[in-house]
């Protein structure tokens, strides 16, 4: 079967099953403590489950987005979820810590099609002046699916243990991998001025000219930073609670999901929506957000940190939070409008390979070990990640300015 499905719908599944993506990523987080104790393990090794994951993740990624601008999405994507769902309900089955980090490589590798190529599928239904409103809705399921990982995971491992959290989170993407399975995959281009007319399916030098695309590094490199910072947030948010403020894993997971699904929900859709009208009168207004709200979050996020008041450093948290979240819909349509309509599944998966082996790959490894070497100072240890996020300000700014300066040599010439 192949039948056509309308833009809308369309967008509606793909968000739903990056629900459950996110989900199934960050349920390890809420769980960290009662599985940690099990195993012995300490905060490097904790943070080392990240890197397997991630290792999964950035590894496939450009094998992928290679295939991506070849060969069938739909298929590819539909055995990503299987297999990032198996390798959750496989996690919590884990005897060892060895099996534990392949299991969660598992995971990885599974997300790694689908974050790939989903993105590419959006834009190929959806219009330029559309395009980052509908991609903004794609992303709003990141902090949703990652409030209800923490707030879902620490309330199972709170009354049937941690391993449980595992089957609950994977076992429905066994059923929702089939729910594309009746639907047309759109042609690559179709929502594009040219209806995608005269692609060619791009070669591998076509792919390495990405590297010498001035905008596209921009952008990748703020991503970079910025994703290593905010890996390094929502793997330690929780425990950072518990450590330093004395909340239970429960309250401190609660505390953060609901932070992340509020604010991450609120953000997500306040900044895609805000970037699609500022960008109509400004081009360079995708970039100027990205800046901005990095920028702001820079001293929420230190303040955050050292505050001894529990509650003053909850709501930094919180605001810092919301802030980081804004840019999400605009960076990933900045990529994909970047480059060539035939290498979109190419070009995102390069950033997914860069920002997550320069970025969130390490993140939660570090700050565990800074803090291991600094007598388990969690707190100390997390001031790495607000000079991060201003390394992330730059490079968005001077994408800003290029942008402003390409515009007003563009009027200049006409």
């Amino acid at each position: 079967m192949n039948k056509n499905i309308t833009p809308v719908s369309f967008l509606c599944i793909l968000t739903g099953l990056n629900l459950f993506n996110y989900l199934d990523r960050y349920v390890v987080n809420a769980v960290r403590t009662p599985m940690a104790a099990e195993f012995g393990i300490n905060y490097g090794d904790s943070g080392r489950l990240f890197t397997a994951f991630m290792i999964g993740y950035f590894i496939t990624s450009p094998f992928f987005g290679y295939l991506g601008d070849r060969i069938s999405r739909k298929a590819l994507v539909i055995l990503g979820i299987l297999v990032w769902s198996i390798g959750t309900v496989l996690t919590g089955f884990a005897q060892g810590f060895g099996l534990l980090l392949f299991f969660r490589v598992l995971v990885g590798v599974g997300e790694a099609s689908y974050a790939t190529l989903a993105p590419g599928l959006i834009s190929d239904t959806w219009p330029s002046d559309k395009r980052n409103n509908a991609l903004t809705i794609f992303y709003v399921a990141i902090p949703v699916g990652a409030a209800i990982g923490y707030i879902m995971g620490g309330a199972i491992a709170a009354n049937w243990g941690w391993r449980y959290a595992f089957f609950w989170a994977g076992a429905p993407g066994l059923l929702l991998a089939l729910v594309l399975l009746p639907f047309r995959e759109p042609k690559r281009g179709e929502a594009d001025a040219d209806n995608g007319e005269g692609l060619t399916k791009p070669g591998i030098t076509d792919v390495f000219k990405l590297f010498r695309n001035g905008d596209f590094n921009l952008i990748v490199w703020g991503y970079v930073a910025y994703t290593f910072a905010l890996g390094g947030f929502a793997f330690w948010g929780p425990t950072f609670l518990e450590e330093v403020h004395r909340l239970s894993t429960e309250k401190a997971d609660h505390f953060f999901g609901a932070v992340i699904i509020v604010a991450g929900l609120v953000g997500t859709l306040l900044g895609g929506f805000a970037a699609t009208r500022w960008h109509r009168r400004n081009p360079a207004g995708y970039a100027w957000l990205l800046f901005g709200s990095v920028f702001l979050a820079v001293p929420l996020s230190f303040f955050a940190l050292i505050s001894s008041n529990t509650v003053l450093a909850m709501g930094l948290l919180a605001a810092s939070i919301f802030l980081l979240f804004l840019c999400t819909g605009p960076v990933n349509t900045l990529i994909l409008e970047a480059v060539p309509v035939n290498l979109r599944s190419s070009a995102m998966a390069i950033s997914i390979f860069m920002i997550h082996l320069f970025g969130d790959m390490w993140s939660p490894e570090i700050i565990g070990r800074v803090a291991d070497h600094m007598d388990r100072d969690l707190q100390k240890a997390s001031l790495i990640l607000p000079g991060v996020l201003l390394l992330a300000a730059f490079f968005w700014l001077v994408l800003a300015l290029k942008t402003v300066r390409a515009h007003r040599g563009k009027i200049l010439a006409n």
